[in-house]
């Protein structure tokens, strides 16, 4: 009997994205090819052969960017440029090089999946001293906005989102036959769902015939109250669905909150896909992972909260391709739900068409057959 296959996935818990990702990855390899195959998830982040500093970063995370967001951007983009980028490379593979090798060894996997770049380094200082280098897929957790340390000749194939990103790639020294294009791996339950908007409506408890729109917060989100402060009090005809994504002191804000509007009021949820097809449009942040769900749910996309520098990119691919709206103001953010509303909603039926043609629904899916190629060393590499 063939042995399973043996697939690692590295992650960082920097943002919500790239564990998302790693998520959507797992259930597409499982859904696919079942007990073909042994996934493991982990972050040597969090190992005791990382320096202990490393393990508090999701807290560390999430401070800088709320607390000091300029500062955030500037270091962002400074830490992108090529001899910054080289320096951060070297100070990862001294930090991380023992702690991966660790996961490597124990693990022995057959093919590699990085879905957050800081690992990219360590592997490709790994993989020098190795005989018999594992296959590596880097998959990226943003639209365009990319850092250098994403692209790194270790990657046997590095999977791009967007044009713009397979452009960065090659501007960075990949060879073409190694980047391919195919997107962010969003949860494959939004493929899955194919049920009336009026079924899921009644099975969620919002009222079938109102607009709706599914507003995503969280701890890295600013201004949400804000938003919902103006939405709650506009009186147009619609229901807001409002999910607080764990974040328990937003959560008891929108529970002491007088609504005025139909309002849904959850804390942190497993059925965004479901309230993602659900819904006429969502309000997000510019994450990757967010903004690709929602235009693989085909979702017109109100962008109130944009990280500068990582986010930038993701948040210009949605409005310049027509498939949604930054809002830097509450009253901005109004405005655009107004426009999307008149004329029997005509503009936020335009969007979400757009939002429908850059999704990639089933990238999850794509980049698992490429998984399963390289471990099992068949079939061309192509998507």
């Amino acid at each position: 009997m063939t042995q399973p296959k043996r697939i690692l996935i590295f992650v960082a818990d920097l943002g919500f994205g790239h564990r998302a990702a790693a998520r959507a990855l797992e259930a597409a390899l499982s859904e696919v090819f079942g007990d073909q195959v042994i996934i493991e998830t982990t972050n040597p982040m969090t190992s005791e052969l990382a320096p202990s500093f490393l393990r508090n970063t999701t807290e560390d995370y999430d401070r800088f960017v709320r607390e000091l967001p300029d500062l955030y951007q500037i270091t962002y983009q400074v830490s992108g440029a090529p001899v910054v980028s080289s320096l951060y490379e070297g100070a990862y593979t001294v930090m991380l090089l023992l702690a991966v090798q660790s996961v490597v060894d124990k693990f022995k996997p057959d093919v590699i999946i990085v879905a957050q770049e800081n690992f990219l380094a360590p592997l490709n200082a790994l993989m020098a001293l190795r005989t018999q280098p594992i296959p590596v897929i880097t998959v990226l957790t943003d639209l365009t906005s990319l850092h250098r340390m994403w692209f790194n000749e270790v990657s046997t194939m590095t999977i791009v989102p967007t044009d713009v990103a397979y452009d960065l790639a090659v501007l960075a020294g990949l060879p073409k036959t190694a980047i391919m294009q195919i997107g962010i791996p969003v949860n494959t339950a939004i493929s899955r769902e194919i049920r009336a908007q009026d079924e899921i409506r009644h099975e969620l408890g919002w009222t079938p015939d109102l607009k709706s729109l599914l507003v995503v917060g969280s701890k890295r989100v600013r201004q949400l109250m804000e938003v919902l402060r103006v939405l709650n009090h506009c009186g147009f005809p619609l229901q807001l669905a409002v999910v607080a994504g764990g974040d328990d002191e937003l959560y008891e804000q929108l529970q002491a909150t007088e609504w005025h509007q139909p309002a849904h009021i959850y804390n942190f949820v497993s059925n965004i896909p479901q309230m993602m097809h659900a819904a006429d449009a969502i309000v997000c942040k510019a994450g990757g992972l967010i903004v690709s769900e929602a235009l693989a749910a085909g979702l017109p996309i109100l962008l109130t909260d944009v990280i500068e520098g990582q986010e930038t990119g993701n948040a210009d691919y949605v409005v310049t391709h027509g498939a949604g709206v930054r809002a830097n103001e509450p009253v901005e953010a109004l405005e655009a739900i107004c426009h999307w509303l008149a004329d029997d909603g005509k503009a936020m039926r335009l969007a979400g068409n757009k939002a429908h043609q850059l999704g990639r629904p089933r990238a999850a899916y794509e980049i698992a057959h490429l998984v399963m190629k390289l471990a099992t060393g068949t079939g061309r590499l192509s998507a």
